[in-house]
């Protein structure tokens, strides 16, 4: 008996050793172990997705003469796969769910490889619509949502911190990519710097074989009830108080029969003072019986928008998107307006890359920090990321650009890498309903998506100025603050709701206990009372 304590703590610690096609199991959240492998995946998942949409605004120009397009045409080919990327959304959850991680991620990475790789053959903008808009936005949701899902399921305590650190592979991927495309567009031509990013992002499939899922198996029944408490001090308060009762009205033998009120009797068992075996055997009839079956995994559960939290967190994702792709997308053509060399353009995008970076990471460790309250960490963010938007226009040269550059990549990485994550928290939805609560609301953020970059573009076009782009951004994400400063009082409003009604059924119990205890004792007592007059 004495060795058995410390087998169980092992095992709480220690997953079961299986082989890697199949998942690992734990007895709870690991915090690490095979984690580690999964966080360094979606690393490079985030570089050969978001980093590449990100870096694209090196090829702007390019289109543009290629293929005899405005601004707003142009754009609508990220615009596209933002949109397809998020509002396909659900349908990852779903085929998540139905096929697993790995698969899943896997089929991703082949179709962002193909749409990318057949863009550089396009002759037209509709086919860039098509190529990297349908397929590699739809690969783009494959690869992603799967992926900082499962990461989320191996970690708890250093959720936070791990996931915005692993998100910053998006940034270094921009960092990279910048320089790097614009040189090779330079050597060898758009088309076939296209061709080399494709090629490159079909280790995307590598990534996703790392995808092990995860199983929390929960300790055997028998040793649940073991370690729980017996349930004995409630049913015991009540034969007391009847006991006292009845000695203060009259003195009788211990061995009269002593009544309990039926409805103050949890579950409606029979409480004899006698014996206690009964009792333990009724509690352990009750935990087994009360044991409930595995739920159905459900492929995708829409219970979520049922939350009014989440709606508004919902909502926040919504407009706070219209800043995310755009700045990115034009912060090279304004620095290009503005008669900064090409040069000079790639190290403004570069260092905006390295800010997002150190975002990430702060922001992760601040969020990691026990106790604090994210939401309200996230809300301050979301309001600098604002004053950073609106500061672009007022750049007007270099340094100046530069400046609002790094400071608007590190509050983006501040939000970006901590949004999705998230709604693990039970501010939010928690972490159980969180891989379908994550395909609703990237499905929400599909529309802004699609509309962010075109909606910049048309600006652009009728006020012949790229920094007037940026105050449509602005204005999104300063609406997405006033979402997210609600989700807090929403989730609140709807804890207390319950609770009060509880509360009252409780305190009403309580109250009417006494009389039943005392209604019940004094019949009984003028009842023997009676008997022993008549006897006489």
């Amino acid at each position: 008996m004495l060795n058995a304590a410390p087998q169980r703590s092992e095992m709480t610690v220690k997953a079961v050793k299986m082989p890697c096609t199949t998942p690992n199991v734990y007895t709870k959240v690991p915090d690490g172990g095979w984690g580690w492998a999964i966080a360094v995946a979606f690393f490079f998942v985030e570089a050969l997705t978001y980093g590449v949409i990100k870096s694209f605004g090196v090829f702007f120009n390019d289109l543009m003469e290629s293929f005899d397009e405005t601004n707003s045409r142009i754009s609508w080919i990220i615009s596209i796969c933002v949109f397809v990327q998020t509002f396909t959304a659900p349908l990852s959850t779903v085929l998540t769910n139905r096929f697993g991680h790995r698969f899943v991620v896997m089929a991703g990475g082949v179709l962002v490889s193909t749409g990318m790789i057949t863009a550089s053959f396009a002759h037209s903008v509709v086919h860039m619509y098509i190529t990297i808009g349908i397929i590699s936005g739809l690969g783009y949701c494959l690869s992603f949502l799967p992926t900082v899902t499962i990461l989320s399921q191996y970690f708890d305590k250093r959720r936070s911190l791990v996931t915005a650190v692993a998100s910053t592979g998006e940034c270094f991927a921009v960092f990279l990519f910048a320089p790097v495309n614009t040189h090779l567009k330079e050597q060898i031509g758009w088309r076939y710097s296209l061709l080399f990013v494709g090629a490159l992002q079909l280790s995307i499939v590598i990534c996703g074989s790392l995808l092990r899922p995860m199983i929390i198996k929960e300790q055997e029944e028998e040793e649940e009830v073991k370690v729980q408490p017996p349930e004995e001090p409630a049913e015991t308060k009540y034969m007391l108080e009847n006991e006292q009762t009845r000695t203060s009205i009259e003195s009788i033998d211990s061995g009269v029969e002593i009544t309990t009120s039926p409805k103050n009797v949890p579950g409606n068992t029979k409480a004899e003072p006698k014996s206690e075996e009964p009792k333990d055997h009724v509690q352990i009839t009750v935990e087994n019986n009360s044991t409930p079956t595995e739920p159905k995994t459900k492929l995708l559960d829409f219970s979520v928008m049922r939350d009014y939290s989440f709606i508004c967190y919902a909502f926040f994702g919504l407009f706070a998107t219209l800043g995310f792709f755009a700045p990115s997308l034009y912060v090279i053509p304004l620095s290009r307006s503005l008669g900064i060399s090409k040069d000079h353009s790639a190290y403004i995008l570069s260092a905006m890359a390295i800010a997002e970076v150190l975002g990430r990471i702060s922001a992760g460790w601040v969020l990691n920090r026990e106790p604090i309250r994210k939401i309200h960490i996230e809300l301050i963010c979301v309001i600098l990321l604002s004053v950073a938007l609106f500061a672009f226009p007022f750049a007007s040269e270099f340094w100046g650009l530069m400046t609002c550059s790094i400071f608007f990549g590190f509050m983006l990485g501040t939000v970006a890498g901590t949004h999705i994550p998230l709604l693990a928290e039970d501010d939010v939805v928690g972490i159980a309903r969180m891989s379908s609560a994550a395909g609703v609301y990237v499905f929400i953020q599909s529309f802004s998506g699609l509309a962010g970059p075109p909606l910049a573009g048309v600006i652009v076009d009728r006020t012949q100025n790229y920094s007037s782009a940026f105050y449509s951004c602005a204005a999104g994400t300063v609406m997405g603050a006033v979402f997210l400063s609600l989700v807090r009082p929403c989730k609140v409003g709807m804890c207390h709701q319950q609770p009060a009604g509880a509360e009252g059924s409780m305190v009403e119990g309580t109250q009417d206990s006494p009389e039943d205890f005392i209604d019940m004792d004094i019949g009984k007592a003028d009842h023997s009372g009676k008997g022993s007059d008549s006897v006489a």
